[in-house]
Parts: C-alpha cells; sequence; structure tokens
C-alpha cells in the first residue's frame, strides 16, 4: 500500500486532479442547466444521452483539461521550481519529464475524445481552451495585466464546453469574475513577480470590462434581452449572497497580518475555486431547479471533503488550485 501511494500522490501532486472541483461543477452546472431548461438549445448528445453518461463525460472533459493546465504549468516551471521549490513532483524526481510531457499528452488526448460526444462545438471550444492554457503559461503569467485576464477566460471557455450555445451567459461571467478577482488577489497576497502595479491592475479591470462586453452581448443576441425573459430574477439571489459572503471572507482573511503571505494566498486560491460551485448551486434553487440544485450541492460537499481529505493524505504538500492553470 505504501509503496502504490509513493506512486500515485507524485501524479495527483503533478495535475492537481484532487482540486478539480471547480472545473467540474462549473460542467456540471452546464449540463443540468441545459437539461432542466425548455428554452436552452443545447447539443443533441444532451437530450439523447443518459445524464448519468453526461455528467461523466463532462468530468471527464473538466479534469482532462484541468490536469493537462495544471501538469504544463510545471513541466514549463521546472527549472525556476528547482531553486524555489525542490519538493514538487519534477525538480523532487518523483515524476520524469517524460513521464510528465505523457500525462500532458494523455490528458489533452481524454480531453478531445470525451469532447466529441458533446459534438463538433465542444471539441473546437476544447481544443481552443487548451492553447488559451498554453499561452496562458508560456507567455500570460509573465505580464500580470494579461495573466489574471487570461485565467477568467479560461475558466469561461472551461465552462461552456458542454453547451457552446447557452444562452444564459450570465453564470458564465460570474465565474470569470470571481475567477479574475481570486487571480488579482493570489497574485498580489502571494507577492508574485513581476508585480501587479496599479497600471497593470486598470489594464486587467479595463480587459474584464471588454471581454464581459462580449460575453454579455453573445448571450443578448442569443435570447433578444440582457436577461432572457424566462430566467426568473430571483436566480441572481443566491449567487450574489454568496458573492458579497466571498467578500467578506476575502477581507478577513487577508487582512489578518502578514505572516505566511504565500499560505493564505493558496488557501484564497483553494477556497475561491471551491466557492464556484455555490454560486452554480444557487443560480439553480433561484430558478426552482431543485433537484439539479440538490445533485449538484451533493458533488460539491463531497468533493470538498475528498480535497481535504487528499490534503491530509499527502502531508500538505499538494499544490492547491492557485488560478495560475
Amino acid at each position: 500500500m505504501p509503496s502504490l501511494l509513493n506512486q500515485v500522490i507524485p501524479a495527483l501532486r503533478l495535475t492537481r486532479v484532487a482540486t478539480a472541483l471547480a472545473a467540474v461543477s462549473n460542467a456540471w452546472f452546464v449540463i443540468l442547466w441545459t437539461r432542466a431548461a425548455p428554452e436552452e438549445i443545447g447539443p443533441a448528445a444532451q437530450a439523447e444521452t443518459p445524464l448519468w453518461a453526461l455528467l461523466a463525460i463532462g468530468a471527464v472533459v473538466a479534469v482532462g483539461i484541468f490536469a493537462y493546465g495544471a501538469a504544463l504549468n510545471d513541466l514549463l516551471d521546472v527549472r525556476r521550481d528547482r531553486a524555489l521549490h525542490p519538493e514538487r513532483p519534477l525538480p523532487s524526481g518523483q515524476i520524469s519529464l517524460e513521464a510528465a510531457i505523457g500525462i500532458i499528452a494523455g490528458m489533452l488526448l481524454v480531453a478531445t475524445l470525451a469532447s466529441t460526444v458533446l459534438g463538433l462545438g465542444a471539441v473546437v471550444l476544447s481544443l481552443l481552451t487548451c492553447s488559451a492554457i498554453l499561452f496562458f503559461n508560456g507567455v500570460a503569467k509573465h505580464v500580470p495585466s494579461v495573466g489574471v485576464v487570461s485565467v477568467s477566460l479560461i475558466y469561461g471557455a472551461h465552462m461552456i464546453i458542454p453547451n457552446v450555445r447557452l444562452e444564459f451567459v450570465w453564470p458564465v461571467w460570474l465565474v470569470m469574475s470571481h475567477s479574475l478577482l481570486i487571480a488579482i488577489v493570489v497574485h498580489v497576497v502571494g507577492g508574485r513577480r513581476p508585480r501587479l502595479s496599479r497600471r497593470a491592475l486598470i489594464s486587467a479591470i479595463a480587459g474584464w470590462v471588454f471581454w464581459s462586453g462580449v460575453l454579455l452581448f453573445v448571450g443578448w443576441r442569443r435570447s433578444g434581452a440582457l436577461w432572457p425573459d424566462w430566467v426568473s430574477p430571483v436566480a441572481a439571489l443566491g449567487p450574489a449572497a454568496g458573492a458579497i459572503a466571498f467578500i467578506v471572507y476575502l477581507l478577513m482573511t487577508t487582512t489578518r497580518g502578514t505572516g505566511a503571505r504565500p499560505r493564505t494566498a493558496a488557501r484564497v486560491g483553494r477556497t475561491g475555486s471551491c466557492w464556484l460551485a455555490i454560486y452554480n448551486c444557487g443560480w439553480l434553487v433561484g430558478q426552482g431547479y431543485s433537484r439539479e440544485a440538490l445533485l449538484l450541492g451533493s458533488f460539491a460537499a463531497v468533493g470538498w471533503i475528498a480535497i481535504e481529505s487528499t490534503h491530509a493524505l499527502i502531508d500538505r504538500t499538494i499544490e492547491p488550485l492557485e488560478y495560475r492553470m
């Protein structure tokens, strides 16, 4: 048993699949929302495939892309990690570079093949998302104003893969906005370099405004209104309350002194990713899709327990999701 764990744990740390709760929650929300809302037009697979199979496929795509991004990040950062984080799987030699490349290629292949069930649009968007992740890790993360906006776009694109024709785009906008906020907080609190200057922050906000406008314009063109008539205004109450609660959490967490700032940033990133499930459940509850909300909420609860258990299993050395893909 210890020998098996010694082989599995480095792979878990490299891919960080134990923290893929947000990715799966987002994909499942789109699937459940599309199945529950008659007004939403989804791919043929949405109606022809049993829900359990559709959720399984969505999870495979979401986790595959997430793991691809996490492993790619560590592969490209291996030289820096040898100096700053020698305990990580690649610089410590727990996983060879060849094995890491194989994992990256394998995750990309698995995600792409699984997305074929969801239609050509899902395949194209999956490949575009993976390309965006490559751009982020190779270029964008070294330019903070571009990097934080790229993270926002990656999370939004990742979420839409199960239904590229989604009409109600406000949940995607909220995920993008939340991801941008967390990326900024993690960058600043974690003391990452290059620093996020005031000019870079203004540039990032401008980028967020632009892409928010693009997304909402697409939603308006599809439904004929910024807020579709068939979506109850009550649906926004749960996510709004969740957003306020998270801002309070951020203020309480990031103003408790300056000690152990990287650890605080990591905790904010991990909690921030899991918080997306709260938003997703809030949309479903507010729209009256109680069964779907119960299913997603149960998954989120089990996922959170699994994250904490895995985190403890590997002696608190697993890489938490840090909104860097």
